[in-house]
């Protein structure tokens, strides 16, 4: 029901002169305030950090609606220490901060390794395992030693990295820090079930209950990424995705299924209590469909 932007970096032609970028974030933030695709809420206008900006340029973003920004070290900001000073700034004016983890991804990108991570203090640790490439297994299981952010494990990156990421968040006893994202569009493509298989591998291979997956893609994500909805309280967004085990799938159950690494059929979605969609037409069905009851 919601998708939350790390940058738009892949646009055509993307400014990266101060004015530019700061054009281009007010821009996007405002088409997707406007356009909701099927319903979904896009977060979007997530600049690009580049050398030259100033406190100024952050509460001029804020001002203007940016929550929101682009991976660090996906621009010419790639020091820890210029990284942190900006990550400050961006914190000072509402504007939560994502760091690029691991190796080189778009043109122009480098190696983003734990010291600078550590360093710019970030509030979320993107991709933790890889996006595409990961860090060292001592670099990750450092990272989640070494701060308390949140820890981001992605479709698009290395599912043994992942694996581990979430081993340790459990060793340290918190577990509330994982949260699940596809790092899509990439060379990987675009995934429109990525959280679901997340979920699922999370579950299977990571060997945990499929509820405690579902509530690292929901509620953790929610609460780390200060969205209104991914719970169930009064007060919060009315969204919801209603799944069942898909048809023929093993294990007797829908949370069965999805610990043994399969996807549930979604059958409904609903977003701001409006039906959006009914059976999915890109998991497989599900075994029984929710059906409207009028009042």
């Amino acid at each position: 029901t919601t998708m939350i932007s790390a940058g738009e970096v892949h646009a055509p032609g993307r400014p990266k002169d101060i004015v530019g970028l700061k054009a281009m974030a007010i821009a996007s933030q405002r088409w997707y305030e406007n356009f909701r695709p099927s319903g979904v809420k896009v977060h979007s206008g997530a600049p690009v950090l580049e050398e030259g900006m100033v406190e100024s340029d952050f509460k001029e973003l804020a001002d203007s609606g940016v929550k929101l920004l682009g991976e660090v070290g996906l621009g010419s900001v790639k020091a820890g220490e210029t990284a942190a000073q900006m990550v400050k700034w961006a914190r000072k004016y509402g504007i939560q901060s994502t760091i690029h983890t691991g190796g080189p991804s778009i043109p122009g990108s480098g190696l983003i390794d734990k010291d600078v991570v550590l360093e710019a203090d970030a509030d979320i640790i993107g991709h933790i395992n890889g996006g595409h490439t990961a860090l060292p297994d001592d670099q990750i299981t450092c990272l989640c030693e070494s701060c308390l952010r949140g820890i981001e494990i992605v479709h698009n990156g290395n599912e043994r990295a992942g694996l581990l990421a979430m081993r340790t968040a459990f060793e340290l006893g918190q577990p509330e820090r994982i949260i699940l994202g596809t790092d899509a569009p990439a060379g990987s493509g675009v995934q429109p079930l990525g959280i679901l298989r997340m979920i699922a591998m999370l579950s299977s291979l990571g060997d945990i209950p499929p509820e405690i997956a579902i509530c690292f893609a929901t509620g953790n994500t929610a609460r780390m990424r200060e969205l209104d909805t991914g719970m169930i309280e009064v007060g919060l967004s009315a969204d919801f995705i209603l799944i069942d085990m898909a048809q023929h799938a093993p294990g007797g159950s829908m949370l069965a299924s999805i610990h043994q690494g399969n996807l549930p059929g979604v059958g409904m979605t609903v977003i701001d209590g409006v039906v959006r969609s009914h059976r999915s037409r890109n998991t497989p069905p599900a075994t029984r469909l929710p059906f409207i009851v009028e009042a």
